[in-house]
């Protein structure tokens, strides 16, 4: 069964089916990660400020999602492109780096890196497709940042690859367009708005600890921003579309935020 970014679980009290408030609940639990409405939620709150009934579904959904939308256009307003994350040392970083998805870790399945090519889509110039030897070939820049996992654990990772913005001037995208949009060889996908794309800190990572990138860490290609939240950093990449359209991911269609800026 498919885990959500949160940690939180919760379960039926009393024999009484909880399932209907299941959704509502987690949407609560990720409003109030954030600073912004951190203690200002809850599902009484939502009964007082709305009227509506917390067992109708409906109701409940439509209000959480709105001022999740809101979260999201807040941090997005605020977020500045030239704040830099920290950074660290090389003895601090973790090895290997530590697994996460939805999935476990046995579910992987790995890539054939001989095969393998990034589709490019959208408002981009030169639409031809890369190999992983293509890419490998291209400048590299190294991070050394923090990975902030939704669930509440985090570690330091060495990241090299080639900096989505100097790989976004590459292929002619246009970096007036709202979205970047990547799908991966599961069926995880995600999409990253221009200002993060073009971060210095977000680069399209090829290695770890200056060694190339393994499964199940993501092979051959992997997003690695300093200024999103873990499940932001899309891993197994295959393709990437440059859109003024907003193309919901694989967590978004599930109503958590989508913006997940630090």
């Amino acid at each position: 069964m498919p885990r959500s970014p949160s940690s939180s679980i919760f379960r039926p009290k009393n024999g009484v089916d909880q399932s209907p408030l299941d959704d509502g609940r987690r949407l609560v639990a990720d409003i109030n990660r954030r600073n912004l409405l951190r203690g200002a939620v809850s599902l009484g709150a939502l009964t007082m400020l709305t009227g509506c009934d917390v067992s109708d579904t409906n109701a409940v959904q439509s209000v959480l999602r709105a001022m999740s939308s809101f979260n999201d256009g807040v941090q997005a307003a605020l977020f500045d492109p030239n704040k830099m994350a920290p950074t660290y040392s090389v003895d601090q970083v973790v090895k290997p780096p530590r697994f996460n998805a939805y999935y476990e870790i046995e579910e992987v399945k790995p890539v054939d890196g001989a095969t393998w090519k990034l589709e490019l889509s959208g408002l981009i110039d030169n639409k031809a497709p890369w190999t992983a030897q293509q890419i490998y070939r291209l400048p590299e820049q190294e991070l050394i940042i923090r990975h902030i996992c939704v669930e509440g654990w985090d570690y330091i990772g060495q990241w090299s690859g080639v900096s989505l913005s100097e790989f976004l001037k590459r292929i002619g995208a246009d970096t007036r367009a709202k979205y970047i949009s990547f799908k991966c060889a599961d069926d995880y996908t995600e999409t990253l708005d221009m200002a993060t794309a073009l971060h210095p800190q977000t680069i399209l990572a090829t290695k770890y600890a200056r060694d190339p990138i393994t499964d199940p860490f993501g092979f051959p290609l992997r997003l690695r921003t300093s200024t999103k939240l873990g499940f932001k950093n899309a891993k197994w990449i295959t393709a990437m579309e440059v859109t003024n359209t907003f193309i919901p991911t694989f967590w978004s269609k599930q109503g958590f935020n989508w913006f997940a800026g630090l």
